[in-house]
């Protein structure tokens, strides 16, 4: 039987929309998450898949979690689906936050990763991390999201050496994507069209263009691919079409 693919944050937007497509690819799937009837939700929805809540940023419940997902001491891949948006001025930013968006971004990763290392080589699996292109591309306000999920490629290329040649490291960095974690960006329309027409591609991201890629990543078809970031975002990180 083929190894799972464990996504930790399986019920948010870009990990659903993971599970739901690597489900139907056929590729088994191991369910993730804090919030116990939600996982219940979505497992049924796709077939009973197995899953685990727990809390990200308690370490005993991520090496819970592993032991659940990794049954038979292996694993096809890890996908750390979880993060935050925190977008506001450096002036309005407390030390807490930069904290606790890294806890979240990037020493949640960490740890997953580090829980499934063993599991992990043992499948000859690959690991999918989420930045976003405002870690390479500078916008206002983003100081604080700008500063975790760069460390989270840091950790991305770090990871990738360490656990090679047995086990990929990659990353996606999307742009902004229509998700209840981007609501408050989204949800006024003028806004959300203001935003899609900065992209060359002028519209904004769905959570299943997230998932084509990290699917990709996790796959069979990626296996030369290591210690990259694919950035999925409409072209905005790389071209310009106006000014």
């Amino acid at each position: 039987m083929t190894a799972p693919i464990l996504v930790f944050g399986s019920t948010g937007g870009i990990g659903s929309a993971l599970v739901r497509r690597l489900h139907a690819a056929k590729t088994p799937v191991f369910l993730a998450g804090r919030d116990r009837a939600r996982l219940a939700a979505l497992s049924a929805d796709i077939g009973d898949a197995p899953y685990h809540a727990g809390n990200i940023t308690d370490p005993a419940a991520i090496d819970a979690t592993v032991a659940a997902a990794a049954t038979d001491g292996t694993l096809g891949g890890v996908a750390y689906c979880v993060g935050s948006i925190v977008v506001k001025p450096l002036r309005h930013i407390q030390s807490d936050d930069f904290l606790d968006a890294f806890r979240l971004n990037t020493l949640g990763a960490a740890l997953a990763i580090k829980a499934a290392e063993r599991a992990l080589k043992a499948g000859k699996g690959s690991v999918v991390l989420f930045s976003t292109i405002a870690a390479d591309y500078g916008f206002p306000n983003h100081t604080v999201i700008a500063t975790a999920k760069g460390a989270v490629e840091g950790l991305m290329r770090a990871l990738a050496a360490d656990l090679a040649p047995d086990v990929r490291v990659n990353c996606v960095a999307p742009s902004l994507v229509r998700t209840p974690l981007s609501a408050p960006l989204t949800r006024n329309d003028t806004m959300a069209n203001a935003i899609a027409q900065l992209h060359p591609l002028p519209r904004l991201g769905a959570p299943e263009d997230i998932a084509a890629a990290a699917a990709y990543l996790l796959g069979p078809d990626s296996a030369w691919v290591t210690g990259q970031v694919l950035a999925v975002d409409g072209g905005r990180s790389r071209i310009r079409t106006k000014g």
